[in-house]
């Protein structure tokens, strides 16, 4: 399984100590008021402490009876302290407090661990002062050889509890929303992922309707299965199994997913101590979950869990406790490689991120620079905290940052995903509130609160005229991700059916690909991610299509914004026309910029895999200037594509070039978006 022995990993200490000679609970008769009750009470308690023996997996059931039990003798020290640990264990661990407090004051030495579970039980609850007050007496009553065991642990306690202090005074402004009855059920639900533009949710259940119906013998709940639900911006849709062959009949949960959805990462626990899966998206179905991309450096005999793609799907950023980290498990990094198909050989992401302590839940958001993950180490408030941190221009991480409370509490907050705004994260969390076991939320950041403005007229003094005073608000910065989400649907020109389309991304300043995505073969749609600060060329390219051409060029502090851009692919046939949206020129010149050299490198590409193909190459402007100088511009800017085209080996035959000036205008040149429209090339098909 992927998340149980971390949910429980803040309180694993306590646990292994409350049941080392864990004394029975023993009830006298004459504690009851008459011989029904205590018979009734001693088949409860003795179903109770069969479960109890169970450890983890049989808390649960082992609390429903003691409870039955407790209202019959509420005030036995021993039955307080297993409902209180019972508590400690399950998802309402807040409650545990009480049933110590009782237990404590009914017999101050009812089991060693009495003082350790009440200062975790304060810690709990956010009483840290409470909390280090009983840290420190469980410190000081311990035996020279139990303190040097043993100190280490409780002064980070201690430490976690001031980290406390300190995060609640400053709490980040949210909301905290359920995701409803649709995603949620009494079932545990966790492990959410997100596409980039919040059109699809990914997650793990253990509900009834499991894949094969079976539990699993740990903890004697359902499997793990995947689920999917859909928003089209009216609210989330009721989630379904997503079946075979992703769901199997033992545990299958969610632990990475792609910008765009089309790749999912899953893990397997039943192989080497737990793997990471792959599977993709292809039309409406999902690939078998497969290993063999992650076989000889991902997947080891040490467990691997967590695992995020970078936007570009070039960087793999990935959880295991293989040797060589820093200890427990740790953040690791590694590059695709493309010649070989496979993932290159890993790479720790280093001492700023990673602790001495476990990290987990690692989520690199679209923008590309921008790291979420789960930590025990650093300066959490108890369990694992959510943390933030920011690539460099050099490739090195910024200090991580506590996202802040109230999405970070005392108890464990794992497997967080931001979506592409950055407006929205998205975890599992337990709330007498939900409906049952833990849920999804959506948390939704406000920004810092704006300060209030006041007209301050100031009545100085009584007898004194008023002076007025002009006061300037100060402006409060709502910070986005850096981001551009691309999506929209390809489809054929003349039919409208949808398209599987190549989408490569070029970055036209470096002539390099940055990402080769593809549109969904049964609804054309696609989405790609844009990280702010390059000019991109976008080709889109498909089998017996003329590519399309788009460009975007995003200066480095554009914030975060949505572009839906539905693209219409033409069949290859004379009269065709494609408008070369990467070619630049400076103005009012026709020497080719640096930047046109990947859009003209498409074109060759395109004129050689098709020798018989001619073309005419266009130059268009918009109607500044008179029709004599556009008629000149326009005519040598297609004359350079040519002459470029020529000197890569295309016979000057196959091509002709024109100038129209303004004279075919796309778009109106009453505007200047509509201007730049109208500054164009194109080319068009003679023969082919």
């Amino acid at each position: 399984m992927k998340t149980i022995k971390y949910l429980s990993s803040l309180f694993l200490f306590a646990f292994l100590l409350n049941n080392l000679g864990a004394q029975e609970v023993i009830i006298k008769k004459e504690d009851f008021a008459s011989k029904d009750d205590y018979k009734i009470a001693k088949e409860y308690l003795s179903k109770a402490e069969e479960y109890y023996a169970l450890g983890r997996g049989g808390m649960k059931s082992a609390l429903d009876f003691y409870l039955k039990v407790y209202q019959y003798i509420p005030n036995h020290a021993m039955l307080n302290y297993k409902i209180g640990s019972c508590y400690l264990h399950s998802i309402q661990k807040v409650k545990c407090l009480d049933y110590f407090k009782k237990a404590y004051s009914l017999n101050p030495t009812i089991q060693p661990d009495i003082v350790w579970n009440l200062a975790t039980g304060y810690h709990l609850n956010a009483d840290f002062d409470k909390a280090i007050e009983f840290y420190t007496k469980y410190k000081n009553q311990l035996s020279p050889s139990d303190l040097q065991q043993k100190r280490k642990e409780i002064d980070k306690r201690i430490q976690e509890c001031n980290n406390g202090k300190e995060l609640i005074k400053n709490p980040v402004r949210v909301f905290i929303d359920n995701l409803g009855p649709n995603v949620n059920t009494m079932a545990p639900e966790y492990s959410p992922l997100i596409s980039a533009d919040e059109s699809m949710l990914l997650f793990t259940s253990r509900r009834p309707d499991t894949y094969g119906g079976g539990s699993d013998p740990d903890d004697n709940l359902y499997f793990e299965d995947i689920y999917v639900s859909y928003n089209d911006g009216n609210g989330w849709s009721l989630a379904k199994n997503v079946g075979k062959p992703l769901n199997t009949k033992n545990n299958d949960a969610t632990v990475g997913l792609s910008p765009d959805g089309t790749q999912l990462f899953t893990f397997n626990g039943k192989v080497n101590n737990g793997d990471i899966y792959v599977s993709k998206l292809k039309g409406s179905e999902w690939t078998a979950p497969d290993d063999g991309p992650l076989k000889k450096y991902i997947n080891t005999e040490f467990h691997e869990t967590s695992a995020s793609f970078s936007f570009d799907g070039k960087t793999m950023y990935f959880v295991s406790d293989r040797e060589g980290g820093f200890g427990g498990h740790d953040i690791w990094i590694s590059q695709w490689d493309k010649e070989k198909e496979r993932w290159e050989q890993p790479r720790n992401i280093g001492s700023v991120i990673n602790t001495e302590y476990d990290e987990e839940g690692v989520f690199m958001h679209p923008d590309g620079r921008t790291l979420y993950f789960s930590s025990r180490g650093h300066n959490t408030m108890g369990g694992f905290d959510v943390f933030k941190s920011t690539m460099n221009d050099d490739g090195t991480w910024s200090k991580p940052e506590n996202i802040g409370y109230p999405v970070n509490t005392p108890d464990d907050d794992l497997f967080f995903v931001m979506s592409g705004s950055g407006k929205h994260g998205y975890y599992s969390s337990a709330n007498d509130n939900g409906y049952g076991d833990y849920d999804l939320y959506m948390i939704t950041f406000r920004g810092p609160e704006k300060p209030p403005v006041l007209h301050n007229e100031d009545n100085l003094l009584a007898n004194v005229a008023p002076v007025g005073e002009s006061v300037v608000a100060e402006k409060v910065e709502i910070k986005t991700m850096r981001l551009t989400i691309l999506k929209g649907t390809v489809k054929d020109a003349m039919t409208n059916n949808p398209v599987e389309a190549q989408i490569e991304i070029v970055d036209n300043t470096k002539n390099e690909v940055v990402s080769v995505n593809t549109s969904n073969s049964t609804t054309g749609k696609y989405l790609v991610s844009l990280p702010s600060g390059r000019n991109y060329g976008i080709a889109v390219k498909a089998e017996g299509y003329l590519f399309h051409s788009e460009n975007f060029d995003i200066p480095a502090a554009t914030g975060y914004q949505e572009i839906t851009k539905d693209i219409l692919l033409n069949k290859l046939a004379v009269g065709q026309k494609v408008v070369l949206r990467n070619i630049f020129f400076d103005y009012g010149k026709s020497k080719l910029r640096a930047e046109s050299y990947p859009e003209l490198d498409r074109l060759v590409k395109l004129l050689t895999d098709l020798p018989k193909l001619r073309i005419e190459i266009s130059g268009h402007t918009d109607n500044k200037s008179s029709l004599q100088f556009n008629q000149k511009l326009s005519e040598a800017r297609a004359k350079a594509v040519v002459d470029y085209l020529i000197s890569k080996g295309i016979s000057a035959s196959r091509l002709e070039y024109k100038g129209y000036a303004y004279l075919q205008p796309i778009a109106t040149n009453d505007t200047e978006e509509g201007r730049q429209q109208n500054r164009r090339v194109e080319f068009k098909v003679l023969e082919n």
